[in-house]
């Protein structure tokens, strides 16, 4: 039923995402967030690996917006609980630990044994050896960080009100969908949501992230959310303040 709905409004509109469409905001620079949202500080970016180039989906500094834009959110939010599903290697998590200090960072990674099985979706950036989920931010010796090993498809969030949740787990759209739902759940207004891997311009050229606009697609559907993503020109993140 949600593919065919998805359909008829894409005839109707002519256009593949039209709430996104609607609703997503691009803004030049990071600046421009901090004029938005009324924020004082810079984000803090020590890990080596924000300025390195890998991949060509890295042109443009796109590692370096991503980067600001968690930080930044972090930094000037300052939350007491703060979420982030996909650990990988822990250098998101890190990026949230060192700007926001005095927060519990609790961070969600799916058991190894339950992608091997299937249970933890298609489209997932990387599967990593349980004790490889998490090196890099142990390695900082950073203890506002909790680990939490778990499917989100049957995991439910009870560590407490969310102030700020970062979303880079199964790129699925059923699991991007319900990722969200479950946490906007346990929010406040004011309370932010990130998505990794969000990029209308480029949902064409990578199946990943038209995966993951779908997914933000159906929950603008849904009412579940209903006011607008602000995204920094070429970052793969999306920023969303809860009302």
């Amino acid at each position: 039923m949600r593919k065919i709905i998805s359909q008829v409004n894409k005839i109707i509109s002519g256009e593949r995402f039209p709430y996104l469409t609607r609703n997503v905001i691009e803004l030049n620079t990071i600046n421009e967030a901090k004029k938005v949202f009324k924020w004082t500080y810079d984000a803090l970016l020590t890990d080596p690996i924000i300025f390195e180039y890998a991949h060509f989906e890295d042109v443009n500094e796109r590692r370096i917006r991503d980067a600001e834009s968690l930080g930044i959110v972090m930094r000037n939010a300052n939350p007491h609980v703060a979420l982030e599903i996909g650990t990988a290697e822990g250098h998101g998590t890190a990026l949230m630990a060192e700007n926001a200090p005095d927060s519990r960072i609790y961070t969600v990674n799916i058991p190894p044994e339950e992608i091997d099985s299937g249970k933890g979706g298609v489209l997932t950036t990387v599967a990593l050896e349980r004790e490889k989920i998490g090196s890099y931010y142990r390695s900082k010796g950073l203890r506002n960080i909790f680990q939490i090993y778990a499917n989100t498809a049957a995991w439910e969030p009870d560590i407490g009100t969310i102030d700020v949740a970062f979303i880079d787990g199964c790129h699925d759209s059923d699991f991007v969908y319900n990722d969200t739902k479950k946490i906007v759940k346990n929010m406040k207004p004011g309370s932010f949501i990130l998505w990794h891997d969000f990029n209308i311009g480029l949902s064409k050229k990578f199946g990943w992230i038209d995966s993951v606009c779908q997914g933000i697609e159906w929950l603008y559907q849904d009412k579940v959310i209903d006011s607008p993503i602000f995204q920094i020109r070429d970052s793969w993140v999306g920023i969303y303040r809860v009302q």
